[in-house]
């Protein structure tokens, strides 16, 4: 059996609320993740009529859009040369064969690579497991929203936290996050659940931490959602976002009630502890 054949978008598409827009209609589109290369935007997607009325679609919206035919390609054999170990704090993540790496790291997670959902190794990832670290309290119960992988679901357990629930709205990310939760050995804490943050969070309300690495927009979309999740003063990390998204999505965020407390910025890639008042 052949693999099905794929195409590279890269996509110029200025900051603000058009690049936001060309996100969104990437994922739309089938687009598993979007990688912000500077300053550019980078996916991959299946050749096909979708692929050719979302090309269309992304040009008539004023974006410009280059595609590269990669062919046939096994993500499964190409992933495996582009993850690593992670260390962030106590926290070493590395993939299932690189075990033996990380066996001196006070907290280990192995996350098995697959296309599109995180191993660790972004500066979002890395900014929310740098940030929860002092954040969990034991026996805690935590909402991951976005959670892919699962990565940030399993390294609140391992942090102490006595529930999870790990909010995935993608299909093809839930089966990855749950093998990666059972393979942490974390299955009796963590809880995934397939579906709408907005839907979901207030059914397992009231949480003691939320942790959402996804896009800017989403995230003010969830604020509210967020807010009333929480007792006061409850905190969330976020990331996701983009440095020059900054000020604009404190300002919203302070309009629902939300204080910064700390924050972190590696390249281009903001990640905070935000407080509702």
């Amino acid at each position: 059996m052949t693999s099905p054949r794929w195409v590279s978008l890269h996509i110029e598409a200025p900051a603000g609320a058009m690049r936001e827009r060309v996100v969104q209609m990437l994922m739309d589109g089938g687009a598993g993740a979007v990688q912000e290369v500077e300053p550019a935007l980078l996916t991959h997607l299946l050749e096909g009529a979708a692929l050719e009325s979302l090309c269309e679609a992304l040009a008539a919206a004023g974006a410009q859009v280059q595609r590269t035919e990669l062919g046939e390609v096994d993500w499964s054999t190409r992933w495996v040369t582009r993850v690593g170990v992670q260390r962030i704090g106590r926290i070493a993540v590395a993939p299932p064969w690189m075990r033996d790496d990380i066996a001196d790291a006070e907290i280990q997670i192995l996350i098995e690579p697959a296309m599109a959902f995180g191993t660790g190794e972004h500066e979002t990832t890395r900014g929310v497991l740098a940030l929860m670290q002092n954040l969990v309290e034991p026996g805690a119960l935590v909402a991951d929203l976005g959670s892919g992988s699962g990565v940030l679901a399993i390294a609140a357990a391992k942090l102490g936290a006595g529930r999870v629930v790990a909010i995935e709205m993608d299909p093809d990310a839930i089966g990855n996050a749950i093998e990666n939760v059972e393979r942490n050995g974390v299955a009796h804490q963590v809880t995934v659940l397939e579906g709408d943050a907005a839907a979901l969070l207030p059914l397992v309300a009231p949480v003691s931490l939320i942790v959402a690495n996804i896009i800017s927009s989403v995230i003010i979309e969830l604020s509210p959602a967020m807010s009333r999740a929480l007792p006061s003063g409850g905190r969330a990390v976020i990331s996701g976002i983009l440095v020059t998204e900054r000020e604009h999505l404190l300002a919203s965020l302070a309009a629902d009630g939300w204080t910064l407390e700390s924050e972190l910025r590696e390249g281009e890639w903001w990640s905070s502890v935000i407080a509702r008042q």
